[in-house]
């Protein structure tokens, strides 16, 4: 892993002055590996703010569970790059080892030849050639940033398109306009080639039918052409195809269900022939770790109250912290136990927009710097912002320190016996640190 990250480090030499928006690198680059895009498996393309990650993880674990082998890329990686690339075999794909990476991102440095050249496109090149020599049956490739002009988006004619819910994310490339940012990710939509979308704001919507009929996309849409909802414990999706009666996604939280029903959806308007076994057996064993986590063992759980429970969730934006406590409340239904979060954010989010739904549910926010990244914010900064959200907040050292403090000091009832719920949360690259420290290490 260490020459892994060395070898990738040494190409951030070649990153361009300004990240200008265009895929003439990553289509040079790719020219020059002798176009591997051309030579993949079925794709299966999807954009979107959040949910694209657990999307993906549906669709990989549904086509899986049928016996097909698929090639996953996804970004990024949690605790090692070895994540972002998964290469398919029947009976279920593996992460590339890092002898595979080794050789193929040495292979890829000499193809680029010294030029200028973005982290994601050599990882991006990486996974494209990669899946060119090792055949499957399918190929899913999750945007990295924006849709348009990301560096995944070179396959001329995907299988289909997937589009997971639009928010605010990325602002320093993306802008603030959501209708803007929208139009970027609906760039991802090819000349008849089915384009699924999943629940999202109606002007965003609006702009992706804009989008969708300048490139002759036809479009099944999240509320108009499919549907998924929970009754009775069940998971029910409904399309002009029929409806599916389905267990419940072992994903925690209700936003899992959309998540699930996209990817259903996904693969029926795709033309994928789908057993009702695989779809039960897909959403059951789904795993997409660092998204609504419970973590149930380890160093640092040990550390908090006996009886707390501990979630690990890498969202970050506006929408996230919306999903997050809606999942949080819907806990405290069921069970309930006094929340105190964690956090930790980068200088690029909106800390505010994202603590503001939770004004009122947590009991206490503590303020961590986020590990492995010069655009923390200062934990005393960071909690005067929780603060202006209406939550009480301090600042701690670290999140071993912060769960020590629940633990002593009784910061949302872990003194006095009723043992909290701890959320951690705030930073992928915080979910990252937790994980390497406390595992289980995703695989």
């Amino acid at each position: 892993m260490a020459k892994i990250d060395d070898m990738l480090g040494a190409l951030m030499a070649l990153h361009p002055k300004l990240i200008d928006l265009s895929l003439d690198r990553i289509e040079r680059l790719l020219e020059r590996l002798g176009r591997p895009q051309d030579r993949l498996a079925p794709v299966i393309h999807i954009a979107g703010t959040n949910g694209k990650g657990s999307t993906v993880a549906f669709l990989r674990a549904i086509l899986e569970a049928q016996g097909q082998a698929v090639n996953v890329y996804t970004s990024p990686h949690l605790v090692r790059f070895n994540e972002r690339i998964r290469l398919g075999k029947s009976g279920g794909g593996k992460l590339a080892d890092d002898a595979t990476l080794i050789k193929a991102i040495e292979h890829v440095r000499q193809a680029n030849d010294g030029e200028p050249i973005t982290y994601f496109e050599v990882t991006t090149a990486v996974a494209l050639y990669l899946f060119a020599e090792n055949p499957a049956d399918y190929t899913i490739l999750e945007v990295g940033l924006g849709g348009r002009y990301d560096a995944t988006n070179v396959i001329e004619t995907p299988l289909a398109c997937a589009i997971s819910p639009i928010s605010y994310d990325h602002a320093e490339f993306l802008g603030s306009d959501l209708t803007g940012i929208a139009a970027e990710k609906a760039g991802i939509l090819k000349r008849g080639v089915p384009g699924i979308i999943g629940p999202q704001d109606e002007h965003v919507l609006a702009m992706i039918g804009v989008e969708a009929d300048a490139a002759s996309a036809p479009l099944m849409i999240h509320g108009e052409d499919w549907t998924a909802y929970e009754e009775r414990g069940r998971l029910v999706y409904q399309d002009e195809d029929g409806l599916l009666d389905l267990p419940m996604p072992r994903l925690a939280g209700q936003h899992q269900i959309d998540n699930a029903g996209l990817a259903i959806a996904t693969l029926r308007r795709a033309g994928v022939r789908l057993d009702p076994a695989a779809i039960e057996t897909g959403l059951r064993q789904a795993n997409w770790p660092a998204r609504l986590q419970r973590l149930r063992q380890g160093p640092l759980v040990a550390l908090a109250p006996e009886g707390s429970e501990i979630w690990l969730d890498g969202g970050h934006n506006p929408a996230a912290g919306e999903v997050l406590a809606e999942a949080m409340a819907g806990l405290e239904e069921r069970v309930p136990k006094p929340l105190v979060m964690i956090a930790g954010m980068q200088t690029t989010k909106d800390p505010q927009g994202f603590f503001a739904p939770f004004a009122g549910l947590a009991r206490h926010v503590l303020c961590v710097p986020v590990p492995g990244t010069d655009a923390s914010f200062d934990p005393e900064l960071l909690a005067e912002l929780a603060m202006a959200a209406d939550l009480p907040a301090r600042a701690m050292a670290d999140v071993r320190s912060a769960l020590i403090s629940i633990a002593k000091d009784g910061d949302a009832g872990g003194k006095d016996g009723n043992a909290p719920r701890i959320l951690i949360c705030g930073s992928l690259y915080l979910a990252g640190a937790v994980l390497k420290e406390n595992g289980p290490l995703p695989d």
